[in-house]
């Protein structure tokens, strides 16, 4: 059994199964409770270290931990290794420090055989933007994974396969990005406020005008997606690297989002 290993454990997050569920138990102890009447299909979550940007992820991963479903599809940028399109993992299993989690191998060499974009390119799943997503879901939910990971895509071309996934309510979706990166806290808190706004409405134009974020080809894929299905967005939370680091000169921004059908629906 080929495994996608833990190339970020120690660093990103914990590598101890224990010290990890403290800190999904302090997370989960010290969140602040938000209802909303959205069905979950979709989160939007940041992916640095633990300690900066665990407990924005954690918000909405809280959201759907008795979600049933056959597979989680986690997306995110290549931050380390070029490629044109994107990769699915193609590896028999996911190792964390919670156990393994299996990955739905069949489908993801279902979706290469169907959207030319998509093929498996080992050295893109060494990536921290989807391996940091990978113990929540283990925490939190019991299904299966797929990882894609996208280099040089258009967002048209992503939104086309997310809109395709989210026909079959099997699918969950899940898409990684931070937000501005090293502004002062009063800088970064203004082009982050343009980035929530934006997904809060769902405008790909606005999105555009202001707005910095790592993921922004998976962000902008799924909101696209989100209009054409209807979706509602509800805002879960944002937080900057200062709330740890007390720096205000150099801060990185962090938001979370959870999307899906409205309740009744």
């Amino acid at each position: 059994m080929i495994k996608n290993k833990m190339n970020y454990s120690g660093s990103f997050y914990p590598d101890k199964k224990d010290e990890l569920l403290r800190y999904f138990e302090f997370f989960s102890q010290n969140q602040q409770n938000i209802n909303l009447d959205i069905k979950p299909r979709a989160i939007i979550v940041p992916h640095a270290g633990y300690i900066y940007s665990g407990m924005v992820a954690n918000i909405a991963y809280s959201k759907i931990k008795d979600l049933k479903v056959k597979r989680v599809i986690v997306i995110g940028p290549s931050h380390r290794h070029f490629l044109t399109g994107a990769s699915v993992s193609l590896f028999d299993s996911y190792e964390t420090p919670l156990g393994d989690i299996d990955i739905d191998k069949e489908f993801g060499l279902d979706l290469i055989k169907k959207y030319d974009c998509l093929h498996f390119d080992e050295n893109a799943h060494m990536e921290h933007s989807t391996e940091t997503q990978i113990p929540f879901i283990k925490n939190y939910l019991d299904t299966k994974v797929l990882e894609i990971v996208y280099g040089k895509l258009d967002y048209k071309e992503l939104s086309k396969i997310l809109s395709n996934l989210f026909k079959d309510k099997d699918n969950f979706i899940i898409i990684s990005t931070d937000l501005s990166h090293f502004y002062s806290l009063e800088e970064a808190n203004i082009l982050d406020q343009t980035c929530i706004d934006a997904i809060k409405n769902k405008d790909l134009i606005k999105i555009d005008e202001g707005c910095e974020a790592c993921g922004m080809v998976g962000v902008k894929a799924l909101l696209k997606s989100s209009k054409e299905l209807n979706f509602e967005i509800g805002f879960l939370d944002y937080k900057t690297s200062f709330e740890v680091t007390k720096d205000k000169s150099s801060v990185v921004g962090y938001t979370s989002f959870l999307l899906g059908e409205s309740v009744g629906i």
